[in-house]
């Protein structure tokens, strides 16, 4: 039996995604590679919906190798952040900035709870060394889309650098760079897109790109200095990367497209409508409001005497992976599901048919 994963990555992908595999075998040093890689390039700024002011490069590794590259290249020295942290990946944004040995001041309201704008404001004219507002788009962790526009109008007012992880976000929200105010982000294949992990990438402002010198860079590989440069010479990675996982990469941008943008997102927004209906028929309850979820993440309490562990395995056995909560959440029994990646109304009707009988 073939597992339909509901889970925010790994995703499943389609059989056109998987094929483009099999691309026979080319040295990443070749024109072939350099016409594909520039062709990716433009499928990313499309996603993030990008004007030409700027520009995108490929890092091979997850969504946290993306965030790496970015958070231990862009700080010049007495640059300082400002991390808005509610969640497990914000927690893992400032756990990057204290290895790098970034000075920051944190944000931290609790999961899955809104940062208060006004103390944003506030820190930002306290502190004129703040560079860069750093933040979560989707906190997958709780499913909860953070207030990204309004942070992004604060950077704006107040000169600064807005740093999005777009990890879980990009191709299940609108990112919308140009209107959010987003100096740089980043995300990863094998999420929303409906590609493979490994495959992960940056999205930035041209001008804040030429800005940096590999020397700001704290490490040798995550160098997003390197990657920028040798992308603009030659459309190429500073070393050797992850080829096989640029092609599905591109071919799932390009279906993206071929459907539209918004066709794509508005199809996996209905699609986790109906099972979010479906769940609360059954007397299950959400972790928070519809208004505050993104769009392809559902986080959800077990009814009480469920056990989440067992629950998941049922799940299991009847062929749906599911995630169970993460942190204080775990304790709680609460367990997510996601359609992120080649989802389809079928699947759907197959999920809530086995929560459905798991939940009895």
């Amino acid at each position: 039996m073939k597992t339909k994963l509901f889970s925010p990555g790994p995703v499943l992908v389609s059989d056109e995604v998987r094929n483009s595999l099999l691309h026979y075998d080319i040295c990443h040093r070749s024109p072939e590679f350099e016409e594909m890689f520039a062709e990716l390039q433009q499928n990313i700024l499309k996603l993030f919906e990008a004007d030409d002011s700027y520009y995108a490069v490929v890092v091979s590794g997850s969504g946290t190798s993306a965030n790496e590259t970015c958070l231990s290249s862009i700080f010049a020295d007495g640059d300082e952040a400002l991390l808005i942290n509610n969640g497990e990946f914000g927690g893992r944004l400032k756990e990057i900035l204290e290895k790098h040995g970034v000075p920051f001041t944190e944000i931290a309201p609790g999961w899955a709870n809104d940062p208060d704008l006004g103390e944003v404001e506030a820190s930002l004219k306290a502190n004129d060394k703040i560079k860069y507002i750093c933040m979560v788009f989707h906190e997958t962790s709780t499913a909860m889309i953070n207030p990204v526009h309004e942070v992004g109008e604060l950077a704006h007012k107040y000169g600064r650098r807005l740093f999005v992880d777009c990890v879980s976000a990009a191709a299940g929200q609108h990112i919308r760079v140009v209107e959010n105010h987003i100096d740089i982000c980043t995300s990863v294949g094998g999420k929303c897109v409906g590609a493979y992990p490994g495959s992960a990438y940056v999205c930035a402002k041209k001008e804040l790109l030429d800005g940096l010198t590999p020397e700001m860079g704290k490490t040798v590989y995550l160098n997003l200095a390197k990657h920028y440069q040798m992308a603009v010479a030659k459309h190429q990675t500073p070393n050797t990367p992850n080829v096989n996982l640029f092609w599905p990469l591109n071919t799932a941008l390009k279906a993206i497209f071929a459907e539209g943008l918004d066709q794509y997102i508005e199809r996996h927004a209905a699609m986790t409508a109906r099972c979010r209906e479906a769940a609360r028929e059954m007397g299950l309850k959400m972790l928070l409001p519809d208004e505050k979820m993104s769009n392809t993440v559902t986080s959800v309490f077990l009814p009480e005497g469920k056990n989440v562990n067992d629950f998941i395995a049922a799940m299991g056995k009847d062929g749906y992976t599911v995630y169970a909560g993460k942190g204080k959440y775990l304790e709680m029994n609460m367990f997510q599901f996601a359609t992120m990646g080649y989802i389809t109304d079928e699947d759907v009707d197959g999920f809530i048919a086995a929560l459905r009988k798991n939940i009895q």
